[in-house]
């Protein structure tokens, strides 16, 4: 048997796709991304991407639509239907074995009908157990007085059919694993495997300015993240030439809590492209990822990668990417104070952290020691 994937958007799965394609694994994979946004999506042959795009792309341009795009109640469940359209469309599309590798949430019919054929079926979670990321995620927002729903209902119950019918759970780490475990799940159903960084791509290109001290944060400009910690920190970490730059598009909703918190030396980029974060990670003293709820982030390997010392949650699955104190530091969750600690020790230390984080994604080999991972748990099954 060959690996079916599915995907609505890139994350990790295209680059899983490239290490089942050089291992001869690859049959094809399912992404709910228009053709046109794959086009530097190389080592994977064009006619084993199959693109289902009619309601994601909607959803990803949600925040452009005219009149519309504002209701976020209305945007949750677009996103839903495209999730369900795709897994649909994929069940039509089995009808030999195959190892089908779903994200969560977009694999539960397909899934049936691969194990219905004589397949497996893995369903792969990118993050904690979606009831434990919900308790979690409402935890802060009832902290930060800022509504918020939750996880959509359907989601929650769709994800746990899908965790009871897989053959495995594949997490990236320590931190996920412990949570499906606290939630009930079999701990012999899961395996974890960490994700790793892209070396073609992300590699030192500059050196950090020697008048400045810069402080990087990519992703969301949102409460799961811990932005707000990572500010409070930032505020009382003593430095005469310290800035931070975010880059990330700011959540609906935030306005309110980053307008309480101080800004003082903090500029809000925006989002980059991926191609263009090589320059602020290598440019950058040190990236700080204080997130609340995370699986792993790849943002952390990519500035590893370009040699820049990562400062994260124990929330993030730092644990499972790089070593407290040598080529960042692993802090608490919820704790500016570590914070502030931590950037006080990349200030004095960060020039000796530098080789040893690219040194560190080198040794884990890119993205190879994740597809050799991954041809590990399926072998069995080919």
């Amino acid at each position: 048997m060959q690996v079916t994937q599915i995907s609505s958007g890139r994350f990790h799965h295209f680059h899983l796709a490239r290490q089942l394609q050089e291992r001869g694994m690859l049959k094809e994979l399912w992404t709910g991304y228009p053709r046109f946004k794959l086009r530097d999506e190389s080592g994977i042959p064009e006619e084993k991407i199959k693109t289902f795009p009619w309601l994601q792309v909607p959803y990803m341009g949600w925040s452009k639509l005219p009149l519309i795009g504002r209701s976020n109640s209305l945007r949750q469940r677009v996103g839903w239907w495209g999730r369900e359209a795709l897994d649909w469309r994929v069940q039509q599309a089995i009808n030999d074995p195959t190892i089908l590798i779903a994200l969560s949430g977009q694999g539960y019919k397909s899934g049936r009908r691969a194990k219905s054929v004589g397949g497996r079926y893995i369903c792969d979670r990118g993050s904690t157990h979606i009831r434990y990321q919900d308790r979690l995620l409402r935890e802060e927002h009832r902290r930060w007085k800022v509504e918020w729903s939750g996880v959509d209902p359907l989601v929650i119950a769709k994800e746990e059919k899908e965790y009871e019918l897989a053959d495995l759970i594949s997490i990236p780490s320590t931190f996920c694993e412990t949570s499906f475990v606290e939630m009930g799940v079999d701990p012999a159903k899961l395996r974890r495997i960490p994700y790793g960084g892209r070396l073609d791509r992300f590699h030192p290109v500059s050196t950090p300015d020697p008048q400045a001290f810069t402080v990087l944060f990519v992703g969301q400009v949102s409460l799961r993240k811990g932005i707000p910690y990572l500010l409070d920190a930032f505020s009382r970490f003593q430095h005469p030439r310290k800035k931070l730059k975010i880059v990330g598009s700011i959540v609906e909703g935030m306005e309110p809590v980053l307008a309480s918190l101080p800004t003082d030396g903090v500029e809000f980029v925006g989002p980059l492209a991926n191609t263009e974060l090589v320059e602020a990670y290598s440019s950058a003293n040190v990236l700080v990822l204080p997130s609340i709820e995370e699986g792993l982030s790849m943002v952390m390997a990519e500035a590893l990668a370009c040699g820049c010392p990562v400062i994260a949650s124990r929330n993030t699955g730092a644990e499972d990417l790089f070593e407290d104190g040598k080529e960042g530091f692993i802090v608490p969750n919820r704790d500016p104070d570590a914070i502030v600690q931590a950037l006080e020790k990349v200030a004095d230390l960060g020039s000796l952290m530098r080789p040893l984080a690219r040194q560190r994604v080198q040794a884990i080999g890119g993205w190879d020691r994740y597809g050799k991972h991954w041809a590990e748990v399926l072998r069995p099954w080919l």
